[in-house]
């Protein structure tokens, strides 16, 4: 299991553009992959889970991988929130 924290730099947040595009992204790997939000735990493979963290520009989410891929996967996902999320 890896894990990272990471602030979400999106002017609008994680809305649905944002968020389809994690979870593309996320679906690409084998590792199950969750992010913590305010107590709360969000499937990164799933857009209704996403959008459903609520969250906003600035906050900061830990992001958790696990399984075979996890640390590409880890990577790969922190690279593209602090991309921008295609935005």
């Amino acid at each position: 299991m890896v894990s990272q924290k990471v602030v979400i730099k999106n002017p609008t947040g994680l809305h649905l553009r944002p968020a389809g595009i994690l979870c593309k992204t996320a679906m690409q790997f084998k590792s199950v992959i969750t992010f913590t939000f305010k107590e709360n735990t969000a499937n990164a493979k799933s857009v209704l889970s996403v959008l459903g963290a609520c969250v906003k520009c600035g906050d900061e989410v830990e992001f958790v991988c696990e399984g075979e891929d996890e640390e590409q996967a880890l990577k790969t996902l922190i690279e593209a929130i602090e991309g921008g999320l295609g935005e």
